[in-house]
């Protein structure tokens, strides 16, 4: 295997010219630069990440802890993460915290230890010391998505206000006065804030909200399907259920069909975060869609901002309503290229 003195032996330089050169260094001239990459080619050099590491006490390491890789929109979140940061020239180790404060602690315990240069987290329910420890130590820390109130930390994420705002609205114009909502923890910060802007809406629309139509979720489908549930057996179902996360809402879709009734037919359907199955359901789900791409890149860019000592920002982006059919909406015809992205699908589908 080729090491660096004989990438310098057919570059014809230095050692320390290759080094400079594979490190960004701006002092090498463009003609050695080129010679140096093209021995590195055709070598097959490739640098020791764990020498460099100790050298220049960098690993060009994220990681990145989110809530639940089950749930699409994390996944889809994991996924600009990595794709952004390999842009920047970072590569991205992965916790999956399973909405476990405990299984949180434990990978980002791991991934300090990895000596990783930023990390990236979307907090869990519950309290969390070894997290709440990191984001107030040396490690530069992000919050996506959720966040901790009172940790001086940057924040990127989505503001959902308006478009459930939308939401109610859009139901309000349908004749659907009898809502339900199934509601995420209210220990999280996301779960906590959709519920107050959904009671918000229809206080705006003089729609009331009973008690019996509050179902409490965890953002896992099988609360989903129990909440959806115990709203069927009512004496007066409601006319729409709102799940408040994308899994909460399939599960609420099973419990329906289970039932042997019918989307919007019978009851209607809507969810918070937009995944590319909705448009693909009997009926589509009209569906409230975050920026995930946007937030994404917006969050490596404010972690890599902290490593590489610029004054980094939180970062608040706003979701959007798309309007399909399962809340007995008049049938559009689909789009013949539907948008990849599901925050970029505007409310004509």
């Amino acid at each position: 295997m080729a090491g660096i003195k004989d990438v310098a032996a057919q570059a014809g330089v230095s050692v320390a010219t290759v080094s400079r050169v594979l490190n960004g260094h701006p002092s090498v001239s463009p003609d050695a630069r080129a010679r140096v990459l093209a021995a590195v080619e055709k070598l097959g050099y490739r640098p020791n990440a764990v020498a460099r590491s100790l050298r220049t006490d960098q690993t060009r390491t994220l990681g990145l802890v989110i809530s639940d890789v089950m749930n699409p929109y994390f996944t889809e979140l994991a996924r600009f993460v990595e794709e952004e940061a390999r842009a920047l020239g970072y590569s991205v180790i992965i916790g999956n915290a399973d909405e476990r404060p405990d299984l949180q602690d434990a990978h980002v315990r791991t991934l300090l230890d990895r000596r990783i240069d930023g990390l990236l987290v979307s907090p869990a329910d519950g309290p969390s010391p070894v997290t709440l420890d990191a984001a107030r130590g040396a490690t530069p820390v992000v919050f996506v998505d959720r966040w901790v109130p009172g940790v001086d930390v940057p924040v990127v994420r989505a503001d959902g206000t308006d478009a459930i705002r939308d939401l109610v609205a859009h139901l309000h114009a349908l004749g659907r006065r009898r809502v339900a909502i199934i509601a995420g923890p209210a220990a999280t910060t996301t779960g906590r804030e959709r519920v107050d802007a959904f009671h918000a809406a229809l206080r705006a629309h003089g729609i009331p909200l009973p008690a019996e139509y509050i179902g409490q979720g965890d953002f896992q489908a099988d609360s989903g399907r129990r909440a959806t549930e115990r709203f069927l057996d009512l004496p007066e179902p409601p006319e729409t259920v709102f799940a408040t996360d994308n899994l909460m809402a399939l599960g609420a879709l099973d419990a329906i069909r289970a039932r042997g009734l019918r989307v919007p037919d019978d009851i209607g359907l809507a969810a918070f975060d937009d995944i590319p199955w909705f448009l693909h359901t009997d009926p589509p789900v009209t569906a409230v869609a975050q920026p995930v791409a946007e937030l994404a890149r917006a969050a490596v860019r404010a972690v890599v901002d902290l490593i590489e000592g610029r004054p980094p920002q939180s970062v608040t982006l706003p979701a959007r309503l798309v309007v399909r059919r399962s809340c007995g909406e008049p049938p559009h015809p689909a789009p013949d290229h539907p948008d990849r992205d599901p925050a970029q699908q505007r409310s004509t589908v």
